[in-house]
């Protein structure tokens, strides 16, 4: 099999956030339309969790770019931490005011409530990353949402070791919460082969068999976020072979040793 193909083939697992890689398996798709109605719900807060690489910040970036035609929704990538310049982009993003000062909370607090409420809904924030915002912040996130002059939507990560949810500021102050979960092995056989179908690599994503799937499930328990690397890496020393010992590659079914070699360089199986 030439280089390119399995080149092209790497490119479809890069470790980026783009809407149009959005893969619609069942599951995520029940999740996506639930939180797509939630967003319509008169409630001021909705928490979105899971492990890291669970599919968040996709989910977040789909719902995004589906809806911001229609409804005025901004989404922060990546979290502001400073106070004042928290205060200061979100005036900008929804009154167009523009402060060169400090903006405290209680300064803004005073713009929000009198501020005229012109569209038919509520303007949302989502905030992505949010478990590193101070929880002094995010108590003042809290009181922003009461106001209902504007509404959150909190994506953050829900670890063993800091399970996030427990915190005080949201026991019971979170109207809706929405939980995003690695996929099964029969899910993440279906993910891998849509990637590659939708990229037009449809002789790649046969060699994707049950039996290939169920070991790279074993190194990554269904992160998308390691699978992505772990194939990315498959392809890579695919490649390689491609171009320098062609006579090692089965075009049939990708190569258990492959996919143990490329679980031992990202560090997913010790050596």
């Amino acid at each position: 099999m030439r280089t390119d193909i399995f080149e092209n083939s790497k490119n479809v697992f890069l470790d980026a956030v783009n809407s149009k890689d959005f893969i619609k398996l069942e599951r995520v798709s029940i999740i996506y339309q639930s939180f797509k109605e939630s967003l319509k719900k008169p409630i001021k807060m909705i928490l979105l969790y899971g492990k890291p690489g669970a599919g968040k910040s996709m989910l977040l970036s789909k719902l995004y770019d589906d809806i911001k035609e229609s409804q005025k929704i901004y989404l922060y990538k990546t979290p502001i931490l400073d106070e004042s310049e928290f205060f200061k982009t979100i005036a900008q993003d929804l009154y167009n005011m523009k402060y060169n000062d400090e903006l405290n909370f209680t300064q803004f607090m005073k713009v929000v409530e009198n501020s005229e409420q012109k569209e038919v809904t509520i303007p949302i924030i989502m905030l992505d990353e949010a478990q590193l915002y101070s929880t002094a912040l995010m108590e003042k996130i809290r009181l922003l949402s009461d106001t209902r002059k504007v509404k959150f939507v909190i994506a953050l990560h829900k670890t063993e070791k800091e399970d996030l949810i427990a915190k005080e500021h949201f026991q019971t102050r979170i109207w809706e919460n929405i939980r995003l979960d690695n996929a099964s092995a029969s899910e993440l056989q279906l993910y891998i082969q849509k990637k590659l179908m939708l990229a037009n690599n449809l002789d790649i994503a046969t060699m994707f068999t049950q039996k290939a799937v169920n070991l790279i499930y074993k190194f990554t328990n269904g992160n998308y976020r390691e699978t992505n690397k772990l194939i990315f890496t498959i392809f890579e020393i695919y490649a390689y072979y491609a171009s320098n010992d062609p006579s090692r590659i089965d075009s049939k079914e990708i190569s258990k040793k492959i996919i143990e070699m490329s679980a031992i360089h990202i560090g997913l199986l010790n050596a």
